[in-house]
């Protein structure tokens, strides 16, 4: 019996998986057997990306795209061109993401919400939506968005950051139940405070260090390695009873 945890003729697509938490599930993918689709924008980070891939002992195929998910001409394009070069698309990890810039509500302009929204929201939906019809001629996938503790845990200053991510979690509820007669999983990841280039100077700052590390049950941030695995389970068969969830991944922050 083939373990549950080889994907070895498996399709990954991670948008944003060119650093942080998509590089993550990206390696945690490839090693696990899945050839890899990484999107991203910054054409030096998915050099980088591919490079460090590439370095581990797999034969299984990755390469980079630069698409820009906000733009939805460019994510159809994005997911025909990994289908021309990987044939098909078994998983795709709806990860791509920018951090807002801090505002109180009666100050943040509408070009600031509307620039998270349209990485955040929008391009979740363009992306899905740009997958879903292969999904359901193939009659079988698996679509994971990455949402954010900030859907629950208020977060001041970043109420557009906020409202993306948890649209997130309801999309993947709806989705799940109008893809599951199509044999299509649809769940939703949601970090907590993770170290990564995005948070990276927040996470090092005292009041970070003093304020929120002893939220942390397990008193350490987490980081790019600890969603390897999750990836791996949630593209596998070992998943195939799982759907419309929400997976928190916090070290026990949200329920301390």
């Amino acid at each position: 019996m083939t373990p549950w945890h080889d994907l070895t003729g498996h399709v990954a697509l991670v948008t944003g998986g060119n650093s942080g938490i998509g590089l993550g599930m990206a390696r945690g993918l490839r090693r696990a057997g899945a050839s890899v689709a990484i999107w991203g924008t910054n054409v030096a980070n998915n050099a980088a990306a591919v490079a460090s891939l590439e370095a581990e002992p797999s034969d299984a195929p990755v390469a980079a795209f630069g698409v820009d998910v906000s733009d939805e001409n460019a994510v159809a394009a994005g997911v025909a061109q990994t289908l021309e070069s990987f044939g098909q698309i078994d998983s795709c990890f709806a990860n791509a993401g920018v951090a807002g810039h801090p505002a109180p509500i009666d100050t943040m302009t509408t070009q600031e919400w509307r620039r998270v929204l349209a990485v955040n929201l929008d391009g979740q939906f363009y992306t899905v939506r740009a997958v879903a019809g292969h999904m359901k001629s193939r009659g079988t996938g698996s679509i994971v968005f990455t949402s954010s503790v900030s859907m629950s845990d208020g977060l001041a200053f970043a109420t557009h950051y906020a409202a993306a991510k948890a649209a997130l979690t309801a999309m993947a509820r709806g989705l799940a139940v109008e893809l599951a007669r199509e044999k299509i999983r649809v769940n939703a990841i949601v970090p907590g405070w993770t170290k990564a280039a995005m948070t990276e100077g927040l996470l090092d700052s005292p009041a970070a260090q003093s304020k929120i590390l002893p939220r942390v049950p397990l008193r350490r941030w987490g980081t790019p390695e600890d969603f390897e695995a999750v990836a791996v389970w949630l593209a596998s068969p070992g998943s195939s009873y799982f759907t419309g969830q929400t997976l928190v991944i916090d070290g026990g922050y949200t329920v301390f």
